[in-house]
């Protein structure tokens, strides 16, 4: 989806002190950012922040960093985090801009990531070619597993059927077991639950919100997440030839 042009973005996020768009300098030294060393939790495709800040403002004692792939979402993000803060002071949060495809570039293991939230991603179900484009393909998870903990957890939200479903096939490829799984996340009562801007649009229009937690299992991976194939793939391929 393209992104307009926001002018005020970069001035406002330059003089942001919570905001880097320097991101792989800090790899393997992002707890030295944050006053206070404490559990460290990373979100993936932040968009506007409007859960984001939500979030870092009710749990104080966890350390955040929050990251997207242009500044003209992350002003937005800045802005909501500190109108959210008003006058107290924002220190348990980074915003970074980033193209997260590459972000094994922005983490190391010493960085100890012990949460990844993952909400709303770009689908890509149009083309089956652009599948792996996903932030939950197995291209990711393999990365994400270098620096999120052993035991450590991705939640992972969703309104796609076909994106939840074929990345609960990632996961497990990937070396994480299911801890929680519901397919209408608003009517399970859990909680809490910080609703994003994408979520409120579509919950509002009646669709279901998909969510489920995954927790890394310890111990080697075999898998190449460059060749890797969904199950059954091959299969389907040649049931559509025979159909044609």
């Amino acid at each position: 989806m393209h992104m307009r042009t926001k002018k005020w973005a970069k001035p406002e996020l330059a003089v942001c002190p919570y905001f880097t768009d320097e991101a792989e300098s800090l790899r393997g030294r992002w707890r030295e950012r944050f006053p206070k060393d404490q559990p460290l939790y990373l979100e993936l495709g932040c968009g506007k922040g409007v859960s984001t800040a939500a979030m870092v403002y009710d749990q104080p004692s966890v350390n955040f960093v929050a990251m997207d792939i242009t500044c003209n979402v992350l002003g937005d993000t800045r802005r909501n985090i500190a109108a959210t803060f008003g006058d107290k002071p924002v220190e348990n949060v980074m915003i970074a801009r980033y193209d997260i495809a590459y972000i094994h570039n922005v983490f190391a293991p010493e960085d100890r990531i012990e949460r990844i939230y993952i909400n709303f991603c770009n689908p890509w179900t149009k083309r089956p070619k652009y599948a792996k484009r996903r932030l939950t393909h197995p291209r990711q998870l393999m990365q994400y597993r270098d620096f999120l903990v052993d035991g450590g957890e991705i939640w992972f939200k969703t309104d796609d059927m076909p994106l939840f479903t074929e990345s609960l096939q990632y996961f497990d490829a990937c070396g994480f077991e299911m801890r929680y799984l519901v397919n209408d996340l608003h009517a399970s009562g859990f909680a809490p639950n910080y609703v994003s801007e994408h979520e409120q649009k579509f919950s509002s229009l009646g669709v279901p919100i998909k969510f489920v937690i995954f927790r890394k299992k310890s111990g080697p991976v075999e898998i190449d997440p460059v060749r890797w194939v969904m199950p059954g793939a091959f299969a389907r391929l040649r049931n559509a030839e025979a159909e044609d």
